[in-house]
């Protein structure tokens, strides 16, 4: 018994599990681990998805909450984007022109549209557009996740629905908020409109490529009568299937150039091979059969396009295209400012969307866009350029000598008239507003006299070095026609000459005491929204050699007649839609850019620039042709550049500021005399203006000093006080006659042995030197040997050395 218990013990303790049956055990457990980890993980999943949901429909709302959602009514006429033609006017109201669309189309409605040409946009843009509502969250998710890593390349994820948001409402601009915004607007017209009227809509409003007059076209119907001469209701299916390929990318898949040429086989093959790619989706759709599929996809669709024809001829001109793109920068600003996008933030890409947005909506919501063109003016501007711009030719170059020209009101910024060149015909750049060149010494006043002015750093009188003088890295600074006088000018003699030394000595030192290389654009240029460059910074900056528009230019010098205060100019008096809203409307925002003395002064030395006769006529032209015009009070000046391949001269009276350039297209030299001609033709200009509008010149108006303007006494020899210094041992004197130097801020300092800006040791030896006579106890006085008009101490011999009649009469660069 013993012995049996004792067996039975010793079996059990040496019983072992199988192999097999720990296998299945060991595998229960990974399960069960597996199990439960899949449980944690769909558990930590779904509260991650909810966080996640709540954070982006959190964002989302944040996203649109601005966004002020539009009624049915404001969204059919957005979605359809109902062509109604928009005009354009004068001043007064007057018709100026119709604006044209750049876009054919023709509106048709759903039943003559064919059934196949709506499978194909659906089949191919849009497969799940009869279950979707607007948005498919996933294609959604998809594109963003794309966009976010970069991975999968442009994945799509735009319903039909969206694309006609992003087509007729919003841009193409890639950023959260847009794309927010169109997915609202996407579930909105879905609430509103049934899926017939919205593929409707889109196959009437998007665009199609061109025709075979090589028109830009828009919508189905001018698509199918440009392509293949027929309506849109009987299409064939390759006919269908290549029309709807077409809106991916119009103008790679359209079948003719611009000019309505059939392209090439090559060309052709893309939107052959995006027709068959169409027929496919049909086919995987459902919406044709194997057999249709086939069909379609082997005939020759070739012979059914339609053959060339010749394209309308445009026939507008400089007044239509200046107004449409002065109309188009205020509706995109407008645009860009809605979306809540910077636009110093936008790419080049991103800029020409809202630009072409804006475009759109001017050319077919039925606008009627006020100019602030005067008709009459602006006729006799355009009658005035044919009749007289002969005197501008020189046979120097190829083909005419172009002129830009710009009328302006010095309260207001406002444009009343422009000559934007000589013929549309010949050049179609407008010269007047567009084209950029370089401003030779209409600069001077604007970048460098000016600003030193109203920094106090000089008066009218100062004396400025005006000796051989060269750049820092080397080569030789001239005025036109020489290398310096040899002796210290007055700022106001340096003006009347436009010499390049004294202006260059000048503005190296304000950029000296001022602390910044570019202080000119910085704190003055800028404020007058001249262009930004680094080349203001750079030594032949205040000699000329920045570029401008003659707009820009010309409100330069309006901002000098306007008491220091600019006004932006502009032609864009306001934009109303077909039920007189105001769309847009002009806003003076003046900007303080000199202090009124500095103005006054500025304009009181720029009088003496025409006074003189030294580097233009135009005061004895002008007085010559209307002895009216000798009783306005003129102020102005002239500028040149290398070669002579510009002339400026911009003149200004109390109410009115007029710039005018000229040069060849392609800048090339033209004659020496270049500059007296501008003179003679703006005269001539300026006449016949008056003829028609005298009240605009301000007869009988006249520029006065500022109650501020400092006049200091000043030693007609220093240019500063009179009185009696020590320099180097020595007791200096500084002599009269004594006259009087105008001053915005602080008024003359005391007399000095260094008094001027620039100059070397060696020319202050010379300069006192030149003057001085022997006294007692080491002191030394100094008398000028002779005086002029203009205060100034150069002799006559010195004057007559360099009084070249018909050299030193030319503008300096």
């Amino acid at each position: 018994m013993d012995n049996q218990n004792n067996s039975n013990q010793t079996e059990r303790h040496s019983y072992k599990i199988p192999e097999k049956k720990k296998i299945i055990m060991g595998f229960n457990v990974v399960i069960r681990v597996l199990q439960s980890l899949f449980v944690f993980l769909v558990v930590m999943l779904l509260l991650g998805g909810a966080l996640g949901l709540g954070i982006g429909m959190g964002y989302f709302a944040f996203l649109v909450e601005d966004t002020e959602p539009p009624t049915k009514e404001e969204l059919q006429t957005d979605i359809s984007d109902i062509t109604e033609v928009s005009k354009m006017t004068y001043a007064d109201g007057t018709n100026i022109a119709m604006i044209k669309s750049d876009l054919v189309r023709t509106r048709v409605d759903s039943e003559h549209i064919s059934p196949l040409l709506k499978k194909a946009i659906i089949s191919t843009e849009d497969e799940y557009f009869e279950e979707h509502k607007g948005v498919v969250p996933k294609a959604v998710i998809r594109a963003l996740a794309s966009d976010a890593t970069g991975i999968g390349g442009s994945s799509g994820g735009s319903t039909l629905t969206q694309q006609l948001v992003k087509q007729q409402i919003l841009t193409d601009e890639t950023t959260f908020k847009r794309k927010a915004n169109e997915i609202l607007l996407a579930y909105r017209i879905e609430n509103y409109f049934s899926k017939d009227e919205i593929v409707t809509t889109y196959l009437n409003v998007s665009p199609f490529g061109r025709n075979n007059k090589g028109e830009n076209i828009a919508g189905v119907e001018e698509a199918a009568k440009g392509l293949f001469g027929k309506s849109a209701n009987d299409l064939t299916l390759a006919q269908a299937a290549f029309i709807a390929g077409l809106p991916q990318s119009p103008i790679i898949y359209t079948p003719y150039t611009n000019t309505g040429e059939l392209k090439d086989d090559e060309n052709l093959s893309y939107g052959m091979k995006r027709k068959d790619f169409v027929l496919f989706s049909m086919y995987r759709e459902k919406a044709i059969t194997k057999e249709e599929y086939e069909a379609a996809k082997n005939y020759d669709l070739k012979q059914d396009f339609q053959p060339q024809q010749a394209a309308n001829q445009n026939t507008e001109g400089y007044l239509y295209y200046a107004v449409l793109d002065k109309a188009v920068e205020a509706i995109m600003d407008i645009n860009i400012e809605k979306a809540g996008v910077k636009k110093e933030d936008l790419d080049e890409i991103g800029l020409s969307q809202y630009e072409e947005q804006a475009r759109r909506e001017i050319q077919n919501r039925g606008y009627t866009i006020q100019s602030t063109i005067d008709q009459t003016v602006y006729d006799t501007m355009q009658n005035a350029v044919a009749a007289y711009g002969y005197m501008l030719d020189d046979g120097y170059g190829a083909g005419l000598v172009e002129t830009g020209n710009v009328l302006m009101d010095n309260q207001t910024g406002k444009i009343i008239g422009f000559v934007a060149g000589r013929d549309y015909n010949v050049s179609q750049s407008n010269h007047a507003l567009d084209t950029v060149r370089q401003v030779g010494s209409t600069i001077k006043p604007i970048s460098v006299y000016g600003p030193a002015i109203d920094q106090g750093m000089i008066g009218s009188e100062s004396r400025l070095a005006n000796y051989p003088t060269s750049y820092r890295g080397g080569g030789e600074l001239t005025n036109a026609t020489n290398s310096g006088t040899n002796t210290f000018d007055t700022v106001r003699y340096s003006l009347e000459w436009s010499y390049n030394i004294p202006v260059y000595h000048l503005n190296e030192a304000m950029k000296q005491q001022m602390g910044d290389d570019n202080f000119a654009y910085n704190h003055y240029l800028s404020k007058m929204n001249y262009p930004a460059s680094e080349a203001w910074a750079y030594e032949s900056a205040p000699l000329g050699a920045v570029e401008a528009t003659v707009l820009t230019q010309t409100n330069g010098f309006q901002t000098l007649a306007n008491k220091g205060q600019y006004q932006k100019g502009y032609m864009i008096e306001k934009i109303t839609d077909n039920n007189g809203k105001v769309i847009y409307e002009h806003k003076n925002e003046p900007v303080q850019v000199y202090s009124p003395a500095t103005a006054s002064i500025m304009n009181d030395m720029m009088r003496s620039v025409l006074d003189s006769k030294i580097t233009t006529p135009f005061k004895p032209v002008v007085s010559g042709l209307n002895p009216d015009l000798a009783n306005v009070d003129w102020i102005g000046k002239t500028g040149t550049t290398d070669l002579y391949k510009d002339a400026w001269l911009v003149v200004s009276t109390p109410t009115i500021t007029l710039g005018s350039w000229t040069g060849y297209d392609i800048p090339t030299a033209m004659s020496p005399n270049s500059g007296d001609q501008n003179s003679n033709y703006l005269a001539n200009l300026i006449n016949a203006v008056y003829s028609v509008r005298p009240d605009l010149f301000g007869v009988g108006q006249k520029f006065t000093l500022s109650d501020d303007v400092i006049k200091s006494t000043v030693s007609s020899f220093t240019g500063e006080k009179p009185g009696t210094f020590t320099y180097n041992g020595g007791t200096y004197t500084a002599p009269g006659p004594n006259t009087v130097s105008l001053y915005a801020k602080d008024g003359a300092p005391k007399s000095q042995y260094k008094f001027g800006y620039g100059g070397s040791d060696a020319n202050y030896s010379a300069y006192w030197g030149r003057y001085a006579t022997s006294g007692s106890n080491n002191s030394r006085t100094t008398t000028p040997s002779s005086s002029n008009s203009n205060n100034t101490t150069p002799s006559s011999s010195e004057k007559k050395e360099d009084d070249k009649k018909e050299d030193d009469k030319k503008d300096n660069n």
